[in-house]
């Protein structure tokens, strides 16, 4: 069981916005939250489904109802391979279905004049894995704080990021490979249109999401399409400035799943079963294919033609424990390193040293938290502060959560109990609830205003390169160097020489 924690304001104890809500596509009728303050409206279709002959296309306007929608459950979540019991990602898994693509919205509004900001939540899984109703997403604690929360679904794996000759030639605009980021879109256009009604501001939408909800929103930042959408971003652990797939290049990936499956066209692969599809495409891949994505991340933002809003970023002190297989040996870490790195094998191992199998399995936990995560972040911080106008704002989290998984540290995700208030209520401590109060009231303030500062909160400065420096989240709250500065120097000049090949 999870519980709410931070609520810094005091509401009276009756459900907020009335039912029933109209939206474009008719009317809705949500459920009190256990905060009797704060109302849930739960699975609203913000597109089409997208199966048939919609599958892989760009999502269509959801269809209308007639009568008042009760949207007081959860929606399918969209085809997956789930998380392992017993692993910190694991948290159950609703039906699984292509007619996923829905949304789910918490407020506190007592009415539609309100005008709260609203904050969009983009959940992580590799773009394979995850939904939006994940419980360790629940909106109440941001609600209370004056806040629309919202979070969605969207297409997975083989459904949300496969490209295909025919499917770019079927395409009016000569892509394809992205249509879970096209689903992002449709829901923040939603957004837009409907929100006014939860008592939300429409001109003051804040993305924000965790590890590939992070690269999503590094994405739309980046994406021209989703011009307008938003006006604040929010990424924890994830950007996509190492690489980004070419559109040719992901063509021949889909043309390998068609074979793979026996399909000789579209309307084959159309008429496959979801499993098949799914065992012949296990992962996905953001695709630059020069619609979604004009160019790649990192030359978008260097030229200076992202969307230019302010950015809080951040990633994790211990990234890679819970990522790192246990069968990594010395030999193999030092072969890759070789492999990879060539003539900078050697510093590279100097900064990550490996005498030991034991040695060797660390040492690869930690380049993958400066690699993946560490490098990403502090590249889109930098990138931000030199071709934008709009302020960046860094963080370090090293707060250690309790319970089962504290032996991995202060790992991929853990933060986003406490953003979120709900580190499990057996396990949370005095300082579990201090720090999710503060987070969570730094990122409210942020979507507020585009600053994370304010009255009660240790300053928290703007990322300048010069400076270089990162607010630190954990027991002591703090700005200083962004850690682990040498490996992440040395991991530039290595990506200033790919990019140059």
């Amino acid at each position: 069981m999870r519980f709410l924690i931070g609520c810094l304001v005091v509401v009276p104890l009756v459900a907020a916005i009335e039912n029933p809500v109209r939206v474009e596509s008719g009317e809705l009728a949500g459920i009190p939250g256990s905060n009797p303050a704060v109302r849930v409206f739960k699975g609203i279709p913000y597109a089409a489904p997208p199966v048939g002959e919609l599958r892989w296309r760009a999502p269509k306007s959801a269809p209308k109802w007639e009568g008042v929608r009760q949207a007081d459950h959860y929606s399918f979540q969209c085809m997956q391979t789930p998380y392992p019991a017993g692993g910190p990602y694991h948290a159950g898994v609703e039906p699984l279905s292509e007619d996923c693509l829905y949304l789910n919205i918490w407020t506190a509004a007592k009415s539609a004049k309100d005008r709260r900001p609203v904050m969009v939540w983009i959940h992580g899984g590799a773009l394979t894995k995850n939904s939006g109703s994940n419980p360790n997403f629940n909106g109440e604690n941001f609600a209370a704080k004056g806040v629309v929360l919202v979070t969605i679904n969207y297409r997975l794996g083989v459904f949300g990021y496969f490209a295909h000759p025919e499917l770019t030639k079927e395409s009016d605009r000569n892509a394809s490979g992205n249509q879970g980021f096209l689903d992002q879109i449709a829901a923040l256009e939603w957004v837009q249109k409907n929100i006014a009604a939860f008592g939300g501001d429409s001109r003051r939408v804040t993305i924000f999401g965790e590890s590939a909800g992070s690269w999503s929103v590094n994405v739309l930042v980046a994406s021209p399409l989703a011009k307008g959408l938003f006006q604040r971003a929010i990424g924890e652990s994830g950007g996509q400035f190492a690489r980004v797939q070419k559109l040719a290049d992901a063509e021949q990936a889909g043309l390998r799943v068609a074979k793979a499956v026996g399909a000789d066209s579209l309307a084959a692969l159309r008429a496959k079963p979801a499993d098949q599809l799914m065992k012949a495409q296990p992962g996905a891949s953001t695709v630059a294919d020069g619609w979604l994505l004009p160019a790649d991340v990192y030359s978008i933002f260097a030229s200076g033609k992202q969307n230019d809003v302010p950015i809080l970023i951040g990633s994790n002190n211990d990234e890679g424990t819970s990522l790192t297989p246990p069968s990594i040996k010395l030999a193999a870490f030092e072969n890759q390193a070789r492999t990879r790195f060539g003539d900078q094998a050697g510093e590279y191992l100097k900064l990550y040293p490996a005498g030991s199998d034991d040695q060797a399995r660390a040492s690869n936990a930690e380049a993958m938290r400066d690699q993946t995560f560490g490098w990403e972040m502090r590249t889109w911080a930098r990138l931000q502060s030199k071709t934008g106008k709009s302020k960046v704002y860094v963080y370090y989290f090293n707060k250690v959560p309790p319970g089962p998984f504290a032996r991995l540290g202060a790992y991929h995700g853990s933060e986003i109990q406490y953003v979120f208030g709900t580190v499990p209520a057996e396990l949370a401590r005095d300082t579990d609830q201090k720090l999710s109060s503060i987070l969570s009231s730094y990122w409210v303030n942020f979507a507020t205003t585009g600053d994370p500062n304010g009255k009660g909160l240790a300053r928290w400065p703007a990322y300048q390169e010069k400076t270089d420096l990162a607010l630190t989240l954990g027991d002591q709250i703090e700005a200083g160097e962004i850690p682990h500065k040498a490996a992440l120097d040395f991991l530039d000049a290595y990506f200033a020489r790919q990019r140059s090949r």
